[in-house]
């Protein structure tokens, strides 16, 4: 079981860097050095990018619950 919640945090952890990487950059940080902030943002968020903050969510929050599950399976194993 603890192999099992392993692979998913591992999984879990490239999703979650896949999709921060995948974010707009709102400008004045990492994203301006690597050319994010010559974008202009004429209209608010767009559709795409709501759904890709819920996902990014989700999986954050899966990401979360995996790191508790093995924490508490290798404190009971031990």
């Amino acid at each position: 079981m603890v192999i099992g919640f392993s692979i998913a945090l591992i999984v879990f952890s490239l999703l979650l860097m896949m999709l921060v990487l995948m974010h707009k950059g709102k400008g004045g940080g990492l994203s301006d050095m690597f050319g994010g902030g010559m974008q202009s943002s004429v209209g608010g968020s767009s559709v795409a990018e709501r759904n890709l903050d819920r996902i990014t969510i989700v999986i954050g929050l899966l990401w979360f619950a995996c790191i508790i599950t093995l924490g508490l399976l290798m404190k009971l194993d031990s």
